[in-house]
């Protein structure tokens, strides 16, 4: 489980730093060039299905941990001590996982399917001389057009404050997991991997936000 989520972890910080090629501000010539390149490559394309593998993996940990840790007391406390003990986001990460994966599969469906299987929503390719003269799928006209509909919006919003949690205690349990009991250790990764947390959800909610209130062309 550890080592997934760390894996996985690693995957949110190159697909922020590519997405975020969005504000370059640029009617999306950066972005999309970037997109290219992810999905022209063999080598990438090859590791598409290691990610897909690493999520399906995880998932399935996540469930079956979840259901180990229910079982193992079928019968609550009688005095609970609520945030004393543990976080409110420790103890639903079995929830979080399951809002994320509902996210997941929205995200999907609008870019990857698309982007991969054949346009959905009726974006035409983008001409851009700068690779080759060759046309390519408009992966930023197709994040314009989704996220025009407020609805989307808010659900990538919500999906990415269940992300900012899931990672707060993830990130610094992963470290747990594998070994890591030094208290300042700890308290150096548990305050890092916050500011990580909130940074990386920041980061990935603005992307609906100001393409949806057009604060970038």
């Amino acid at each position: 489980m550890a080592l997934t989520g760390l894996f996985l972890i690693s995957f949110l910080v190159i697909h922020v730093g590519l997405n975020a090629c969005i504000w370059v501000n640029d009617n999306g010539s950066t972005f999309n060039r970037a997109a290219h390149f992810m999905g022209s490559s063999l080598l990438i394309r090859a590791m598409e299905f290691v990610l897909f593998g690493g999520f399906i993996l995880h998932i399935i940990q996540g469930y079956v941990l979840e259901r180990k840790n229910l079982a193992r007391r079928g019968v609550s406390y009688k005095v609970t001590v609520g945030n004393k003990a543990s976080k409110w986001y420790s103890r639903t990460m079995g929830l979080l996982g399951t809002l994320l994966l509902l996210f997941l599969i929205m995200h999907v469906y609008h870019f990857w399917t698309p982007s991969r299987l054949g346009g959905m929503w009726n974006i035409q390719p983008l001409a851009e001389t700068a690779i080759d003269g060759k046309t390519y799928h408009n992966l930023y006209g197709e994040m314009q057009n989704i996220f025009q509909s407020p609805l989307i919006v808010i659900l990538y919003v919500l999906g990415c404050l269940s992300l900012a949690y899931h990672l707060i205690h993830g990130f610094q349990s992963a470290f747990r997991t594998l070994g890591v009991h030094n208290h300042r250790y700890l308290k150096l990764l548990n305050g890092f991997g916050k500011v990580f947390s909130v940074l990386i959800a920041i980061a990935f909610a603005m992307m609906p936000i100001t393409i949806h209130f057009g604060w970038i062309d």
